[in-house]
């Protein structure tokens, strides 16, 4: 019988190794293979291990999910990511008033995103490069780019709100959020259960198809802005 669990709180290879020792010391586990990138645990039992028991062995350190339990669960970890979007869109919609623009919009759109999104960033800054790194390409080449995402976030919503500089900000919202678009793409296709650090990460958000719309929807703007000659 195999039993999968997500573990969440492995940074290294002594986190994998000290998860790992931790499981194979349960009565009834012959074998146990971690994930340390993804964070799924693989074991095979005679007997189903109860999540409590796994959580108290391991510590506050660890967070532990049954896979299929996660599943279920989807809609209700992202409602944080929703519920901020949906924030936005009315609150675009209301620094339009009372002559709306449909290019107004798009650059007050982008620029509350970017503002709320580097927020929740600083809020958990020491933890969100390595985090950020587990799916951002070039995070993962230039570890400094990670330290310097919240502030290039801060940088473009300052320059749509006031409309300063908009075709620079646009060419760096285009490249930066295409580079990341790659990673999500990279790591959905994987099937790799990591992190979403779009909200920082004091929100535990899974990588999931919405991070992917979430920055397509940014893209397509900055294209039609770019290319429309929209503003």
């Amino acid at each position: 019988m195999q039993q999968k669990l997500i573990i969440q709180g492995m940074t290294c290879g002594n986190c994998k190794a000290a998860v790992e020792k931790v499981l194979n010391s349960f009565p009834g586990v012959k074998d146990v293979e971690v994930n340390l990138k993804s964070g799924v645990a693989e074991l095979k039992i005679l007997e189903v291990i109860s999540l409590s028991s796994v959580e108290d062995k391991l510590g506050s350190k660890y967070s532990v999910q049954d896979i299929k339990i996660q599943k279920k669960s989807k809609i209700k970890e992202l409602s944080p990511l929703f519920l901020i979007l949906v924030y936005i869109v009315f609150g675009a919609a209301f620094l339009q008033f009372p002559e709306f623009t449909i290019s107004g919009y798009m650059m007050d759109f982008m620029g509350l995103f970017f503002i709320v999104f580097s927020f929740f960033k600083f809020l958990g800054y020491q933890s969100f490069p390595k985090s950020f790194a587990m799916y951002d390409p070039l995070s993962k080449i230039l570890p400094i780019y990670g330290w310097l995402y919240p502030f290039i976030e801060t940088a473009l919503g300052l320059s749509f709100l006031f409309r300063f500089k908009i075709t620079l900000a646009l060419w760096v919202s285009l490249i930066v959020l295409s580079i990341t678009t790659l990673g999500v793409l990279s790591s959905l296709r994987n099937k790799n259960k990591i992190q979403c650090a779009c909200l920082g990460t004091i929100l535990n958000l899974p990588m999931t198809e919405a991070t992917l719309i979430e920055n397509l929807i940014m893209i397509i703007m900055a294209f039609v802005m770019l290319f429309g000659n929209a503003y």
